[in-house]
């Protein structure tokens, strides 16, 4: 039977604290060669450029067709990498001044989270969230269609995107096939690489690394199949988790709450009631055109809190106990044989 794991991230719980971007690296990158500038999962600032640079601009996906666009693959630059620059490293291990960190060979100009808390808007008004973006595992994953070695594969079990690296060549035509650009070249190995939804995790019952260790519980995750899950009803029940641009075709199970960020603030101070700072059409950009409804919910279901009524979906997104946000997946990793047999 093919089970479809899924993911819900609440924006409006993400602090932007980098937790899941640090669990994920320490834990598949620590002693992976060549994967030194691989962020498979990354928290970034929207309205921003992201990571790599303005990736949303860079194709990928399917056209109206259904056939697969193979957009323009980032350059190192772009991913922010730091091989255009040589920094002073040793000098401050060693060094019995207080010297500070900087490039030697001349000034980087892009890096993972280089307009960090920038945002957009005029004062009082400006506005910004955290984005955390992994592979969305597509239900339609145009990098499974684009590889011409049949590297890689969709897993019936969990309905993970993994790669079958013995087959890889390093084409990357799945890098280019991909409209979010989550799929890093090792140059060290001449394989390309990306988010494998922890399955070593999931197989222990476990959850992937980013859910587990985020600190604000902004993520659940589950089997969006499982119509008593929370996923489930997150996305196709009550609607309020929506996916990063749907248009792209590829049919992501990585979702969305999307933000709500505060009221607008008039020239004379006065809060305007029901006008949120992030303009809608912005948000309808980046999660379609359901993203309005989604928000009229939430403000709905806010509503009803305040008054001292029930809501499923607040006490849900609330999250009292954090098992609420593992799903099936809630076996303590401490507790464990993780050895191979």
């Amino acid at each position: 039977m093919s089970r479809q794991i899924a993911m819900v991230f609440d924006l409006n719980k993400c602090i932007g604290c980098q937790t899941c971007s640090v669990a994920c690296k320490v834990l598949w990158h620590k002693d992976e060669p060549g994967a030194d500038e691989q962020w498979w999962c990354s928290v970034n600032t929207l309205p921003g450029r992201g990571t790599p640079r303005d990736w949303e601009k860079m194709g990928g996906g399917y056209d109206e067709n259904g056939k697969v666009i193979l957009g323009q693959h980032p350059t190192p630059e772009e991913f922010g990498s730091r091989s255009g620059s040589k920094y002073n490293w040793e000098e401050v291990h060693t060094s019995a001044d207080h010297v500070r960190l900087q490039p030697k060979d001349g000034e980087p100009e892009w890096a993972m989270n280089w307009d960090e808390d920038e945002g957009a808007g005029e004062f009082p008004n400006t506005y910004f969230y955290y984005m955390p973006r992994i592979c969305n595992h597509c239900s339609r994953p145009s990098c499974v269609e684009a590889c011409p070695r049949q590297a890689l594969y969709k897993r019936d079990d969990f309905g993970v995107v993994l790669r079958d690296e013995g087959q890889c060549e390093g084409n990357q035509a799945c890098a280019r096939a991909c409209p979010y650009k989550k799929i890093y070249f090792n140059k060290v190995r001449s394989i390309g690489q990306h988010c494998i939804g922890c399955f070593p995790r999931l197989e222990k019952n476990v959850a992937p690394a980013c859910v587990r260790q985020c600190p604000g519980r902004a993520v659940f995750v589950g089997y969006r199949d499982d119509p008593d899950s929370t996923v489930h009803k997150l996305i196709d029940e009550w609607g309020v988790a929506l996916p990063h641009h749907p248009e792209f075709g590829t049919a992501p199970n990585v979702f969305y709450v999307p933000p709500l960020a505060p009221f607008r603030l008039a020239p004379d101070g006065r809060i305007e009631e029901g006008q949120r700072r992030i303009p809608l059409d912005f948000l309808e950009s980046q999660f379609g055109p359901a993203v309005g409804e989604a928000i009229d919910i939430l403000e709905t279901e806010i509503d009803r809190k305040k008054r001292g009524e029930s809501s499923e979906i607040m006490d849900t997104l609330i999250g009292y106990r954090w098992e609420e946000f593992l799903g099936p997946f809630n076996a303590d990793p401490a507790e464990i044989d993780w050895r191979t047999e």
